[in-house]
């Protein structure tokens, strides 16, 4: 079904499927899993220390000495989320940052989120390091002859 003609405002449906369709082509050109996963997994380690539970009565905290440091991975696990969506060429980098900081989170962060963060974190690293960016449709066009060949080297320049 047709739903956009050329020159007319499109529809509420065709918008839609127009923002899907780019979001669709945003995705496919970067590490969007690697980064969702990765993003995912600061969340509950920055939550768990900060959180402050009341199980019947009974105040439940995660608490402990190292509320900073699972302040930090946490938010250096979301922003190495959002280099993996805005800087896919340093997909290696963020990946081995995501893997080291989920690992050391095991043992600053509550064990790392109760095994969230950890789990969430390795999945991330591990996909960011693992994406390869998409091969391009159609290969780059060929030189011309017209000034892109070298030009000979030796006595034949000299037009003699």
């Amino acid at each position: 079904m047709l739903n956009h003609i050329p020159g007319s405002p499109l529809l509420p449906r065709g918008k839609a499927a127009d923002a899907r369709r780019r979001f669709g082509t945003w995705r496919g050109e970067r590490p969007f899993w690697a980064g969702l996963f990765t993003m995912t997994a600061g969340v509950p380690i920055l939550y768990w220390p900060y959180a402050n539970l009341d199980m019947d009565g009974v105040p439940l905290a995660l608490a402990t000495t190292s509320g900073s440091g699972s302040l930090l991975i946490g938010v250096l696990l979301i922003a190495l989320g959002l280099a993996l969506w805005y800087r896919p060429h340093q997909r290696v980098f963020a990946g081995l940052g995501t893997l080291l900081l989920a690992l050391i989170s095991f043992p600053v962060a509550n064990f790392g989120g109760l095994f969230l963060g950890l789990a969430a974190g390795l999945v991330g690293g591990c996909l960011a390091c693992s994406w390869a960016p998409p091969e391009p449709a159609e290969p780059p066009p060929a030189p011309t002859a017209a000034g892109s060949a070298p030009l000979p080297t030796g006595d034949s320049q000299r037009g003699d």
